[in-house]
């Protein structure tokens, strides 16, 4: 299906006006584009590693739309020019002109599943649902990954090397602490190898059930994985829910700046010995996430590089 699209040229000051003008009218969907830099507490919500270089702020916007091509919309093209006037009254809505253009409805979700091929680490296969097990690869350890809409595909660096640490320390009937845990890979990985059960935590609810999906599609028991939307680091609560001093590993593939607050909450969930894996860290951020992790009392026993990535594995003494 195509769609027009129409973009208002406008100020940053009156995009919320426009915009709740717009969702009054039936108009869902809407688009912001301005140059407003971000802070440093958007940096640390949004877990940004790179600021983006964005051209000078002019106060200027772009307040989107999209309506379906081949309809006449000559009516509410007209009310929503009517209300961009209006909103003059009592807001600065600069230029105030629209612009059109057309773009195809691409299917988004499905259609990277073409970059998205069957590959090993070591000797696990990690797999996609839709493409069948080649012969010579019958005698690895499988994984079938279905990412849907959450993250996790085992392809990135970060992924690749928290497998690699759990080749290495996952021992059998491990209880194993999956912190942001996307599609679940990590988990499922942990399992292949012999954990006993796992627990994942994730903010985005989109997560839980992709994980849990992920686990019946390796047929891996429902019970051998519990899985919680919640932030372990100011959830005192989800805490004490997922179980303290109880786990043999855990495992975070997320940021640095996510690692470096959490670092002082995971002795706590760590059995006496127990392994922190953790990767997700921009190779300029090592020595700040080491340094968290050696001042939440625990030991650096490695650090690996892939790329442009870093892992730190750690141990609770």
């Amino acid at each position: 299906m195509k769609w027009n699209k129409f973009t208002i040229q406008t100020t940053t000051a009156a995009e919320d006006f426009l915009s709740a003008m717009l969702d009054e009218l039936g108009i869902e969907g809407i688009e912001i584009e301005n140059n407003v830099p971000l802070d440093e507490s958007d940096r640390t919500k949004m877990f940004i590693d790179f600021m983006p270089e964005l051209p000078p702020d002019d106060g200027t916007s772009r307040v989107s739309f999209y309506l379906e091509d081949g309809v006449d919309h000559s009516e509410l093209l007209k009310k929503v020019m009517d209300g961009i006037e209006w909103q003059r009254q009592f807001v600065d809505v600069g230029e105030g002109s629209i612009s059109s253009s057309d773009t195809e409805d691409i299917d988004w979700i499905n259609n990277w599943k073409a970059y998205f091929h069957a590959f090993s680490i070591e000797n696990i296969l990690i797999k996609p649902t839709w493409e069948e097990l080649c012969s010579e690869d019958a005698d690895k350890i499988l994984i079938e990954i279905d990412p849907g809409i959450s993250f996790g595909t085992g392809k990135h660096e970060t992924t690749q090397l928290c497998i690699r640490q759990l080749l290495k320390y996952c021992k059998g009937n491990a209880r194993v602490l999956d912190v942001g845990c996307g599609s679940g890979i990590l988990s499922i990985a942990a399992l292949k190898l012999g954990a006993a059960s796992v627990t994942g935590t994730d903010l985005d609810e989109n997560c839980m059930i992709s994980a849990r999906e992920n686990l019946r599609l390796n047929h891996l028991p429902e019970e051998s994985g519990a899985f919680y939307m919640g932030n372990l680091i100011d959830d005192p609560a989800l805490r004490q829910t997922i179980g303290i001093g109880c786990y043999d590993i855990v495992v975070a593939n997320i940021l640095a700046d996510v690692i470096i607050p959490l670092a002082e909450v995971i002795p706590a969930q760590l059995k006496k010995g127990g392994v922190f894996i953790t990767s997700g860290i921009i190779d300029f951020k090592e020595n700040e996430v080491k340094a968290a992790i050696e001042a939440a009392g625990m030991r650096v026993l490695e650090i690996n590089h892939q790329g442009e990535w870093v892992n730190i594995t750690a141990v609770k003494e």
